[in-house]
Protein backbone atom coordinates (compact mmCIF):
# COMPACT_ATOMS: atom_id res chain seq x y z
CA UNK A 1 0.00 0.00 0.00
CA UNK A 2 2.70 2.51 0.95
CA UNK A 3 4.07 2.38 -2.73
CA UNK A 4 7.55 4.86 -3.99
CA UNK A 5 5.07 6.90 -5.73
CA UNK A 6 2.82 7.65 -2.58
CA UNK A 7 5.85 7.75 -0.24
CA UNK A 8 7.37 10.81 -2.91
CA UNK A 9 3.82 13.01 -2.58
CA UNK A 10 3.95 13.00 0.60
CA UNK A 11 7.53 13.98 1.28
CA UNK A 12 6.22 16.73 -1.16
CA UNK A 13 3.42 18.01 0.50
CA UNK A 14 4.99 17.78 3.87
CA UNK A 15 8.06 19.45 3.23
CA UNK A 16 6.02 22.50 1.20
CA UNK A 17 4.33 22.68 4.61
CA UNK A 18 6.67 22.33 7.22
CA UNK A 19 10.13 23.34 5.65
CA UNK A 20 11.83 20.22 7.41
CA UNK A 21 13.37 17.21 6.35
CA UNK A 22 11.05 14.61 5.35
CA UNK A 23 11.87 10.89 5.27
CA UNK A 24 9.34 7.73 4.15
CA UNK A 25 10.71 4.39 4.88
CA UNK A 26 9.06 0.78 3.98
CA UNK A 27 8.31 -1.77 5.69
CA UNK A 28 11.88 -3.13 5.55
CA UNK A 29 13.39 0.55 6.50
CA UNK A 30 14.74 1.64 3.66
CA UNK A 31 13.98 4.92 2.83
CA UNK A 32 11.86 5.20 -0.13
CA UNK A 33 11.51 8.96 -0.55
CA UNK A 34 13.30 11.72 0.99
CA UNK A 35 13.74 16.07 0.91
CA UNK A 36 17.30 15.04 0.49
CA UNK A 37 17.30 12.53 -2.83
CA UNK A 38 21.05 10.90 -1.81
CA UNK A 39 18.96 9.17 0.82
CA UNK A 40 16.95 7.19 -1.15
CA UNK A 41 17.36 3.55 -1.07
CA UNK A 42 19.51 3.78 2.32
CA UNK A 43 19.01 1.78 5.10
CA UNK A 44 17.60 3.70 8.11
CA UNK A 45 18.11 1.50 11.23
CA UNK A 46 15.91 4.01 13.30
CA UNK A 47 13.10 3.15 11.11
CA UNK A 48 14.04 -0.37 11.32
CA UNK A 49 13.57 0.02 15.55
CA UNK A 50 10.23 1.01 15.35
CA UNK A 51 9.30 -1.15 12.80
CA UNK A 52 10.29 -3.86 15.63
CA UNK A 53 9.01 -2.34 18.36
CA UNK A 54 5.73 -0.19 17.16
CA UNK A 55 6.83 2.58 19.35
CA UNK A 56 8.10 6.42 18.31
CA UNK A 57 11.60 6.57 18.59
CA UNK A 58 13.80 10.35 19.51
CA UNK A 59 16.90 10.64 18.29
CA UNK A 60 18.94 13.18 19.82
CA UNK A 61 22.38 14.86 18.38
CA UNK A 62 24.09 12.44 20.89
CA UNK A 63 22.36 9.01 19.64
CA UNK A 64 22.65 9.05 15.76
CA UNK A 65 25.46 6.66 16.14
CA UNK A 66 23.31 3.69 17.58
CA UNK A 67 21.02 4.34 14.60
CA UNK A 68 23.13 4.09 11.20
CA UNK A 69 21.39 5.89 8.74
CA UNK A 70 19.69 8.41 10.78
CA UNK A 71 19.70 12.02 11.60
CA UNK A 72 18.11 13.37 14.91
CA UNK A 73 14.81 13.86 14.76
CA UNK A 74 11.60 11.76 15.28
CA UNK A 75 10.17 8.33 13.96
CA UNK A 76 7.05 7.32 13.80
CA UNK A 77 5.71 4.41 12.96
CA UNK A 78 3.32 5.27 9.81
CA UNK A 79 -0.29 2.61 10.57
CA UNK A 80 -2.39 1.37 7.96
CA UNK A 81 -6.01 -0.68 8.93
CA UNK A 82 -4.17 -1.55 12.18
CA UNK A 83 -0.91 -2.61 10.76
CA UNK A 84 2.78 -0.82 11.13
CA UNK A 85 3.29 -0.18 6.95
CA UNK A 86 6.19 2.15 7.02
CA UNK A 87 7.68 4.65 9.20
CA UNK A 88 8.21 8.48 8.80
CA UNK A 89 10.60 10.62 10.28
CA UNK A 90 11.39 14.27 10.73
CA UNK A 91 14.80 15.75 10.96
CA UNK A 92 15.47 18.49 14.26
CA UNK A 93 15.47 18.39 17.17
CA UNK A 94 12.89 16.39 18.83
CA UNK A 95 11.92 18.57 21.74
CA UNK A 96 10.79 21.42 18.45
CA UNK A 97 9.14 18.92 16.21
CA UNK A 98 7.32 16.72 18.87
CA UNK A 99 4.57 18.98 19.15
CA UNK A 100 3.73 18.63 15.55
CA UNK A 101 4.95 15.26 14.53
CA UNK A 102 1.88 13.36 15.46
CA UNK A 103 -0.40 16.28 13.10
CA UNK A 104 2.06 15.17 10.35
CA UNK A 105 1.82 11.29 10.80
CA UNK A 106 -1.89 11.59 11.14
CA UNK A 107 -2.06 13.68 7.89
CA UNK A 108 0.54 10.95 6.46
CA UNK A 109 -2.37 8.43 6.92
CA UNK A 110 -4.77 10.12 5.38
CA UNK A 111 -3.01 10.67 2.84
CA UNK A 112 -2.27 6.62 2.58
CA UNK A 113 -6.40 6.24 3.18
CA UNK A 114 -7.37 8.44 0.42
CA UNK A 115 -5.19 6.92 -2.35
CA UNK A 116 -6.59 3.57 -0.89
CA UNK A 117 -9.71 4.52 -1.84
CA UNK A 118 -9.12 6.12 -5.01
CA UNK A 119 -7.54 2.79 -6.09
CA UNK A 120 -10.13 0.67 -5.28
CA UNK A 121 -13.19 3.18 -7.00
CA UNK A 122 -10.59 2.66 -9.75
CA UNK A 123 -10.81 -0.83 -9.80
CA UNK A 124 -14.22 -1.30 -9.24
CA UNK A 125 -15.19 1.11 -11.77
CA UNK A 126 -12.54 -1.02 -14.24
CA UNK A 127 -14.63 -3.83 -13.33
CA UNK A 128 -18.22 -2.62 -14.28
CA UNK A 129 -16.86 -1.41 -17.31
CA UNK A 130 -15.74 -4.79 -18.16
CA UNK A 131 -18.86 -6.55 -17.17
CA UNK A 132 -20.30 -4.16 -19.84
CA UNK A 133 -18.22 -5.11 -22.52
CA UNK A 134 -18.80 -8.77 -22.11
CA UNK A 135 -22.98 -8.21 -21.86
CA UNK A 136 -21.73 -6.41 -25.44
CA UNK A 137 -20.88 -9.34 -26.65
CA UNK A 138 -23.14 -12.10 -29.00
CA UNK A 139 -21.95 -14.83 -27.08
CA UNK A 140 -21.81 -13.63 -22.99
CA UNK A 141 -19.53 -15.68 -20.46
CA UNK A 142 -22.56 -15.99 -17.30
CA UNK A 143 -20.06 -16.94 -14.92
CA UNK A 144 -17.10 -14.40 -15.71
CA UNK A 145 -19.93 -11.64 -15.18
CA UNK A 146 -21.23 -13.24 -11.93
CA UNK A 147 -17.38 -13.32 -10.45
CA UNK A 148 -17.11 -9.75 -11.37
CA UNK A 149 -20.34 -8.72 -10.12
CA UNK A 150 -19.74 -10.28 -7.00
CA UNK A 151 -16.34 -8.91 -6.22
CA UNK A 152 -18.01 -5.18 -6.80
CA UNK A 153 -20.88 -6.15 -4.80
CA UNK A 154 -23.72 -5.63 -7.18
CA UNK A 155 -26.47 -7.64 -8.94
CA UNK A 156 -28.23 -7.48 -11.88
CA UNK A 157 -31.45 -8.12 -12.25
CA UNK A 158 -34.72 -7.84 -15.10
CA UNK A 159 -36.10 -5.78 -16.08
CA UNK A 160 -32.87 -4.61 -18.24
CA UNK A 161 -32.37 -0.68 -19.67
CA UNK A 162 -29.81 0.86 -21.62
CA UNK A 163 -29.22 4.79 -21.84
CA UNK A 164 -25.90 6.28 -23.51
CA UNK A 165 -24.95 10.04 -21.74
CA UNK A 166 -23.81 12.34 -24.36
CA UNK A 167 -22.07 15.14 -22.23
CA UNK A 168 -20.94 18.46 -23.29
CA UNK A 169 -18.13 20.99 -22.14
CA UNK A 170 -18.38 20.32 -18.14
CA UNK A 171 -16.86 21.28 -14.78
CA UNK A 172 -17.30 18.07 -13.39
CA UNK A 173 -14.35 15.64 -13.49
CA UNK A 174 -14.89 11.52 -14.71
CA UNK A 175 -14.81 10.45 -11.40
CA UNK A 176 -17.47 13.52 -10.20
CA UNK A 177 -19.92 12.93 -13.13
CA UNK A 178 -19.97 8.88 -12.12
CA UNK A 179 -20.72 9.76 -8.63
CA UNK A 180 -23.30 12.45 -9.34
CA UNK A 181 -24.88 9.52 -11.30
CA UNK A 182 -25.11 7.36 -9.04
CA UNK A 183 -26.12 9.26 -6.29
CA UNK A 184 -29.16 9.36 -8.82
CA UNK A 185 -29.62 5.77 -9.81
CA UNK A 186 -28.71 3.80 -6.47
CA UNK A 187 -25.79 1.47 -7.30
CA UNK A 188 -27.71 -1.27 -6.80
CA UNK A 189 -29.92 -0.54 -9.42
CA UNK A 190 -27.57 0.69 -12.31
CA UNK A 191 -24.17 0.30 -13.36
CA UNK A 192 -22.14 3.39 -15.18
CA UNK A 193 -19.36 3.88 -17.02
CA UNK A 194 -17.44 5.42 -19.94
CA UNK A 195 -17.70 4.69 -23.68
CA UNK A 196 -15.29 7.31 -24.78
CA UNK A 197 -14.38 10.62 -23.31
CA UNK A 198 -17.80 12.73 -23.54
CA UNK A 199 -20.38 9.29 -23.11
CA UNK A 200 -21.15 7.33 -20.79
CA UNK A 201 -23.48 3.99 -20.85
CA UNK A 202 -26.04 3.26 -17.90
CA UNK A 203 -26.99 -0.30 -17.10
CA UNK A 204 -30.38 0.21 -15.08
CA UNK A 205 -31.47 -3.59 -13.42
CA UNK A 206 -35.29 -4.24 -11.63
CA UNK A 207 -36.79 -0.62 -12.32
CA UNK A 208 -39.79 0.33 -14.05
CA UNK A 209 -39.29 2.21 -17.32
CA UNK A 210 -41.29 5.15 -15.66
CA UNK A 211 -38.90 5.02 -13.23
CA UNK A 212 -35.65 5.23 -15.20
CA UNK A 213 -37.44 8.14 -17.47
CA UNK A 214 -37.69 10.02 -14.15
CA UNK A 215 -34.02 9.65 -12.91
CA UNK A 216 -32.96 10.45 -16.36
CA UNK A 217 -35.00 13.95 -16.29
CA UNK A 218 -33.24 14.43 -13.20
CA UNK A 219 -30.06 13.55 -14.31
CA UNK A 220 -30.72 16.34 -17.14
CA UNK A 221 -32.05 19.08 -14.81
CA UNK A 222 -29.38 19.03 -12.41
CA UNK A 223 -26.37 18.67 -15.25
CA UNK A 224 -28.19 22.12 -17.75
CA UNK A 225 -28.69 23.60 -14.00
CA UNK A 226 -24.50 23.93 -13.90
CA UNK A 227 -24.14 25.05 -18.09
CA UNK A 228 -23.80 21.60 -18.90
CA UNK A 229 -24.96 20.14 -22.54
CA UNK A 230 -26.49 16.93 -22.29
CA UNK A 231 -28.22 14.42 -24.23
CA UNK A 232 -29.56 10.89 -23.26
CA UNK A 233 -30.80 8.02 -25.78
CA UNK A 234 -32.48 5.27 -24.09
CA UNK A 235 -32.86 2.06 -25.39
CA UNK A 236 -35.97 -0.67 -24.74
CA UNK A 237 -36.92 -2.68 -21.96
CA UNK A 238 -35.78 -5.98 -21.84
CA UNK A 239 -35.92 -9.43 -19.85
CA UNK A 240 -32.95 -11.31 -20.79
CA UNK A 241 -29.28 -10.39 -20.18
CA UNK A 242 -28.24 -11.73 -23.52
CA UNK A 243 -30.69 -8.68 -25.00
CA UNK A 244 -28.96 -5.88 -23.11
CA UNK A 245 -26.79 -5.29 -26.11
CA UNK A 246 -30.06 -4.50 -28.24
CA UNK A 247 -31.31 -2.14 -25.54
CA UNK A 248 -27.54 -0.75 -26.01
CA UNK A 249 -27.68 -0.43 -29.71
CA UNK A 250 -31.17 1.33 -29.64
CA UNK A 251 -30.01 3.81 -27.18
CA UNK A 252 -26.51 4.37 -29.66
CA UNK A 253 -29.48 4.63 -32.29
CA UNK A 254 -31.58 7.86 -30.73
CA UNK A 255 -28.26 9.75 -30.19
CA UNK A 256 -27.39 9.06 -33.65
CA UNK A 257 -30.74 10.08 -35.24
CA UNK A 258 -32.73 12.18 -32.42
CA UNK A 259 -33.06 15.74 -32.93
CA UNK A 260 -29.85 17.67 -31.44
CA UNK A 261 -32.11 19.84 -29.78
CA UNK A 262 -33.51 17.21 -27.20
CA UNK A 263 -32.18 16.42 -24.07
CA UNK A 264 -34.00 12.73 -23.95
CA UNK A 265 -34.40 10.74 -26.71
CA UNK A 266 -36.18 6.89 -26.81
CA UNK A 267 -35.94 4.65 -29.08
CA UNK A 268 -39.76 4.52 -30.22
CA UNK A 269 -39.07 8.01 -31.30
CA UNK A 270 -37.05 7.31 -33.95
CA UNK A 271 -37.79 3.49 -34.89
CA UNK A 272 -38.98 4.66 -38.15
CA UNK A 273 -35.89 6.29 -38.98
CA UNK A 274 -33.20 3.35 -37.96
CA UNK A 275 -35.60 1.75 -40.69
CA UNK A 276 -35.00 4.19 -42.99
CA UNK A 277 -31.02 4.20 -42.33
CA UNK A 278 -31.02 0.79 -42.93
CA UNK A 279 -32.14 1.02 -46.12
CA UNK A 280 -29.86 1.02 -49.51
CA UNK A 281 -28.59 4.52 -49.38
CA UNK A 282 -28.92 5.61 -53.37
CA UNK A 283 -32.78 4.50 -52.88
CA UNK A 284 -33.73 6.77 -49.97
CA UNK A 285 -31.34 9.64 -51.11
CA UNK A 286 -33.52 9.41 -54.36
CA UNK A 287 -36.83 9.31 -52.82
CA UNK A 288 -36.37 12.61 -50.80
CA UNK A 289 -35.11 14.17 -53.35
CA UNK A 290 -38.00 13.79 -55.44
CA UNK A 291 -40.25 14.62 -52.34
CA UNK A 292 -38.23 18.09 -51.17
CA UNK A 293 -35.66 18.36 -54.16
CA UNK A 294 -37.80 21.55 -55.65
CA UNK A 295 -39.07 23.11 -52.29
CA UNK A 296 -37.48 26.30 -50.47
CA UNK A 297 -35.69 26.01 -47.32
CA UNK A 298 -38.67 28.10 -45.84
CA UNK A 299 -41.21 25.75 -46.87
CA UNK A 300 -39.00 22.86 -45.68
CA UNK A 301 -38.38 24.60 -42.11
CA UNK A 302 -42.40 24.96 -42.21
CA UNK A 303 -42.98 21.09 -42.89
CA UNK A 304 -40.51 20.84 -40.22
CA UNK A 305 -42.25 22.82 -37.45
CA UNK A 306 -45.91 21.60 -38.70
CA UNK A 307 -44.22 17.77 -37.75
CA UNK A 308 -43.03 19.22 -34.57
CA UNK A 309 -46.29 20.43 -33.60
CA UNK A 310 -48.21 17.15 -34.56
CA UNK A 311 -49.96 18.42 -37.34
CA UNK A 312 -51.50 21.92 -35.32
CA UNK A 313 -51.82 24.48 -37.43
CA UNK A 314 -52.34 27.06 -35.11
CA UNK A 315 -49.22 25.93 -32.75
CA UNK A 316 -47.20 25.97 -35.74
CA UNK A 317 -48.40 29.41 -36.64
CA UNK A 318 -47.49 30.11 -33.26
CA UNK A 319 -43.83 28.30 -33.45
CA UNK A 320 -43.02 30.08 -36.84
CA UNK A 321 -44.07 33.59 -35.51
CA UNK A 322 -46.87 33.84 -38.54
CA UNK A 323 -50.76 34.47 -39.27
CA UNK A 324 -52.43 30.82 -39.48
CA UNK A 325 -53.54 32.59 -42.89
CA UNK A 326 -49.20 33.12 -44.11
CA UNK A 327 -49.31 29.36 -42.83
CA UNK A 328 -52.41 28.08 -44.94
CA UNK A 329 -50.90 29.87 -48.28
CA UNK A 330 -47.56 27.54 -47.57
CA UNK A 331 -49.41 24.27 -47.18
CA UNK A 332 -50.95 25.21 -50.55
CA UNK A 333 -47.28 25.90 -51.86
CA UNK A 334 -45.76 22.64 -50.30
CA UNK A 335 -48.86 20.40 -52.31
CA UNK A 336 -48.68 21.98 -55.20
CA UNK A 337 -44.98 21.80 -55.37
CA UNK A 338 -44.33 18.44 -54.35
CA UNK A 339 -47.85 16.63 -54.86
CA UNK A 340 -48.46 16.25 -51.48
CA UNK A 341 -50.81 17.17 -49.18
CA UNK A 342 -48.96 17.60 -45.48
CA UNK A 343 -52.80 17.55 -44.01
CA UNK A 344 -53.41 14.21 -45.14
CA UNK A 345 -52.00 11.85 -43.25
CA UNK A 346 -51.08 9.74 -45.70
CA UNK A 347 -49.29 12.51 -47.65
CA UNK A 348 -47.87 13.77 -44.42
CA UNK A 349 -46.51 10.36 -43.66
CA UNK A 350 -44.59 10.66 -46.97
CA UNK A 351 -42.98 13.88 -46.64
CA UNK A 352 -42.11 13.17 -42.64
CA UNK A 353 -40.46 10.14 -44.05
CA UNK A 354 -38.65 12.77 -46.46
CA UNK A 355 -37.74 15.08 -43.64
CA UNK A 356 -36.05 12.11 -41.61
CA UNK A 357 -34.11 11.09 -44.64
CA UNK A 358 -33.13 14.70 -44.93
CA UNK A 359 -31.89 15.24 -41.64
CA UNK A 360 -29.91 12.09 -41.57
CA UNK A 361 -28.59 12.81 -44.54
CA UNK A 362 -27.09 16.14 -42.68
CA UNK A 363 -26.17 14.05 -39.65
CA UNK A 364 -24.05 11.86 -42.20
CA UNK A 365 -21.99 14.78 -43.90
Amino acid sequence: MLTQGIATEIVKQTTLRLRRNINIMDERGTIIASSDPTRVNKAHFGAMEVLRSGKPLYIYEQDPHKWEGSLPGINLPIVFQEKIIGVIGITGHPDEIAEFSELVKMITEMMIQQSFITEQLEWKQRLKELVFEELMKESIDKESIQQRLHLIGVKLESPYQVATIEIGSSQYNRRELIQLLEGIFHSQHAMIGFLSANRLFLLTSALPEKKVKEKLLTIIQRLTSKGTQIRIGIGSVVEMDTYIRHSFSEAMSALALGSETQSLITYTEIEAMVLLDRLDKWTIRQFCDRILGNLSEKLIETLEHFFANHLNLSETAKSLYIHRNSLIYRMKKIKEVTGYDPQKFNHATTLQMAIWILHMQKKGS
